[in-house]
């Protein structure tokens, strides 16, 4: 029974390990999306354009596995935040969202999820 215990123990230890990094998971989305400078500095990062703050960095490191999971090792400030900047994109920024989901998704299957949900959410996307 001890041994079972510890296995458990291991496992969980192992599940948590299995998520990204949450040192960056209280960053300040809004004050992100409402400034122009600090949103192309981020799409300049993730699309190799430019220089990379350590957030940016990490997001670009993990971004593409992010998309195609559907945020599965993300914590749960991280998913929201994720579809947070993915709805505002979509709504606000549709040249910027057709820009990175043409290089992290160019075969457009999780662009198609990502939209459907924002559409479910009474977004309006012009085709």
């Amino acid at each position: 029974m001890k041994y079972l215990i510890v296995l458990c123990c291991i496992a969980v230890a192992a599940l948590a390990d299995d998520k990204y990094t949450d040192k960056y998971d209280n960053i300040n989305l809004e004050e992100i999306l409402e400034n122009k400078r600090l949103l192309t500095a981020y799409v300049n990062c993730v699309m190799e354009r430019g220089k990379c703050s350590p957030e940016g960095k990490e997001l670009k490191e993990n971004l593409q596995e992010a998309i195609e999971t559907g945020c599965a090792k993300c914590t749960e400030n991280q998913e929201k935040g994720a579809y947070r900047v993915i709805e505002h994109l979509i709504k606000n920024e549709l040249d910027i969202w057709r820009e990175l989901t043409a290089k992290y998704d160019p075969k457009g299957t999780w662009r198609k999820k990502y939209e459907e949900r924002a559409r479910a959410n009474g977004i309006t996307i012009p085709e």
